[in-house]
């Protein structure tokens, strides 16, 4: 067993981040991944990070925007703490040495994206997110954080409390890929989910293959809620054949959108008259599919993305991985013509819920990052607003998990204060299929003392995999398979009822699948098929919870558009959207959206670009 103060899980932005920030604290911290860190997922953003630095610019002005982009399903206590904290900590990261574009003037580079009434993108070219992880990365070098590289998290060490709020996380369990060794890690103080998005929930997506939200299905077994999982960023630009993320940097500095007949159909079809290419990612995504279903797409499938009247000089110094990119993966050469872009799969609004200082309803549980829902996306997230999330609210959660003293959140988390049971029959059975299979919930542990806890999540994790390895059965490649299928056909930019319960029943089949899953290679070390094979069920999890959220929600929010309500309903849906494991039955239900902010409210209003 191996024992800290904190254990952070993932290494990421938001991971990095907390460690560090624990570390300043004072607290003994340890990071476990199952990547190195430098090969976390946000080493691929490459747009930039939103923060107010221009004294014509505020961080009021920031939180509206945040405010209107999310369609105000934001709560307005973690907007305001996003943007509020975001300054300082881009000016962080530039004194720890990243090396942000620079105007002439040396003054930090600053570009329009969608849905900003201001240029506060700050970026590091067109790899940004590369640049800030191998930044922080650097830190945790320097602070000497112990790093658990290539161990694979498979549970969470919680007590069996029959209320969630009555639970205490004690550490985690995980598996060593390199000697295939099972071992609990205590955290006397809390452990902090920081595992990134869940894009392998679709075949189409900009993720890496690690993305299989586990933090996400981990939390959610141990019986904290997934909140506002409906609501997921179709990017409007990605490249058509492997989903490989075109930055929305392209558009920033000035790129053009065009259908088959040459038509700038932003403008020309009144997707959004006065913004164009840069309206919210929603609004393009949407009109880019209306343009290829109406008969207006490229090969009936993509549009076209123009940067060629930048010059070379201005493209070469701010989006020249961009050109690289469009070059392997499609033989499109971004300087001498268009390149080919789609919607793709790209960002998960919601997650683990939490409140804004990144505390669970477990005690001793945080989550921080993609893998959490504090809510500052609400309905949809702004262009250059993840990465500041990462670093602000990777900050909080590991200064709380230290024990310094935050002050009370005005965030609740679980059924503290008001909510309402979801009235909503679905028409198949969810949740877990009969008995307690590899599938069912996780449980908690009979002992309430940390070392009895976390030995008995041990033993359970190292039965799991004895018994994937010594059975036949079914290899999980065809059950995940179906899965992204069904979900990127039917629960994608636009959502129809009868195809989402088609969904809930392929669903239900591949849950009835996975009983019997089981791993050919009974290699104990690096054994990718294992690893693999766990990840597939917490994207059947995960699935679940989302395809739920999308029938069970009869508005058009954000990204959530149903062809049955194509309109937003203030009155009755100005509410989250929670689903709690409940012992294997997942349990629907809502509390309201905080729009009351420190200074104001932010009265939902008609959002157009």
């Amino acid at each position: 067993m191996h024992e800290h103060d904190v254990i952070v899980v993932g290494a990421g932005g938001a991971g990095l981040r907390a460690a560090i920030a624990a570390q300043e604290a004072g607290a003994d911290v340890a990071i476990v991944s199952k990547l190195h860190p430098v090969r976390s997922h946000t080493g691929a953003a490459e747009g930039g990070i939103n923060a107010a630095l221009r004294d014509a610019d505020s961080w009021q002005d920031h939180a509206y925007d945040t405010m209107k982009g999310s369609d105000y399903l934001g709560d307005a206590p973690a907007v305001e703490a996003l943007c509020q904290e975001s300054p300082e900590e881009v000016i962080q990261l530039e004194h720890w040495g990243m090396p942000f574009s620079r105007e002439e003037d040396g003054r930090v580079s600053q570009r329009p994206f969608g849905g900003l009434s201001f240029p506060r993108t700050t970026y590091a070219g067109a790899e940004t997110g590369h640049q800030m992880l191998h930044t922080m990365y650097e830190q945790v070098v320097k602070r000497g954080v112990t790093v658990y590289d290539e161990w694979h998290v498979m549970d969470l060490a919680v007590t069996d409390e029959d209320d969630p709020a009555d639970r205490t996380c004690h550490g985690v369990v995980a598996y060593d890929i390199q000697s295939g060794e099972v071992s609990g890690f205590r955290a006397d103080n809390g452990v902090i989910l920081a595992t990134g998005g869940m894009g392998q929930v679709f075949d189409h997506t900009t993720n890496a293959v690690a993305n299989t939200g586990d933090g996400v299905a981990m939390a959610y077994r141990a019986g904290v809620p997934m909140e506002d999982m409906e609501f997921i960023q179709f990017h409007p630009t990605t490249l058509p054949s492997t989903g490989v993320l075109i930055s929305e940097g392209v558009r920033g500095e000035g790129g053009i959108l065009y259908n088959e007949n040459g038509e700038r159909f932003m403008f020309e079809h009144g997707y959004a008259n006065n913004d164009g290419e840069l309206a919210s990612r929603d609004v393009v995504s949407r009109a880019e599919l209306t343009e290829v279903n109406e008969g207006r797409g490229i090969e009936d499938e993509y549009v076209h993305l123009d940067m060629r009247h930048l010059g070379e000089e201005r493209i070469l110094d701010r989006l020249e991985n961009i050109l690289h990119l469009a070059e392997d993966f499609e033989g499109a050469d971004g300087l001498t013509e268009p390149m080919p872009v789609k919607p793709g799969q790209h960002y998960a609004m919601g997650g683990i819920e939490t409140n804004e200082h990144g505390e669970t309803v477990i005690g001793g549980l945080y989550a921080a990052g993609e893998c959490a829902c504090a809510s500052v996306h609400g309905a949809n997230r702004l262009g250059g607003n993840a990465l500041p999330e990462l670093i602000v609210f990777g900050k909080r959660a590991g200064r709380h998990a230290a024990g310094e003293d935050m002050g009370e959140a005005k965030v609740t988390t679980g059924k503290d204060g008001e909510w309402e049971p979801a009235d909503y029959e679905f028409g198949v059975e969810v949740g877990e299929t009969g008995g307690r299979g590899p599938a069912a919930a996780d449980g908690g542990a009979v002992a309430t003392d940390p070392e009895g806890v976390l030995g008995a999540a041990v033993e359970r994790a190292k039965d799991r995999v004895d018994a994937l390895l010594s059975r036949k059965g079914r290899n999980h490649a065809e059950i995940r398979s179906k899965v992204q299928q069904t979900m990127t056909a039917n629960v994608n930019v636009f959502r129809e009822e009868e195809r989402l319960e088609e969904t809930l029943g392929d669903l239900r089949e591949a849950r009835e699948a996975y009983k019997d899953v089981a791993v050919s290679d009974p290699s104990r070390t690096f054994n990718t098929d294992l690893i693999h094979t766990m990840e597939t069920r917490n994207i059947l999890d995960i699935a679940e919870a989302l395809t739920m959220g999308a029938l069970a929600r009869e508005e058009f929010r954000g990204a959530h558009w149903r062809k049955e309500h194509q309109e937003r309903k203030d009155e009755n849906w100005l509410k989250h959207t929670l689903v709690s494991w409940n012992d294997g039955e997942p349990d629907l239900w809502y509390k309201p959206a905080i729009i009351e902010g420190e200074n104001k409210t932010y009265e939902p209003k008609s959002r157009s670009y």
